[in-house]
């Protein structure tokens, strides 16, 4: 489907043809009752992907990596 094909130039492709996901902005929150804990997820818009590709990741981990998403103003709180 053509219109799935990316510039590489925006993608901006390494030599050995793989490229870093960069997160644009948080979309959504929950949090998961397991048995003995709570877990936060957030739905989390990657760059170069569309709103309906947005995926779950574990909030924590995506504090340490990426802290600037939830400064003032960038999380969806």
């Amino acid at each position: 489907d053509p219109s799935l094909i990316l510039p590489t130039e925006s993608v901006k492709i390494k030599d050995n043809l793989s490229y870093e996901e960069v997160p644009v902005q948080i979309l959504d929150r929950q949090v998961r009752r397991l048995r003995t804990k709570d877990v936060a997820s957030v739905k989390v818009l990657w760059r170069n992907q569309f709103v309906e590709e947005a995926i779950w990741e574990a909030e924590e981990d995506m504090k340490k990596r990426y802290p600037h998403l939830f400064e003032s103003g960038g999380n969806a709180d």
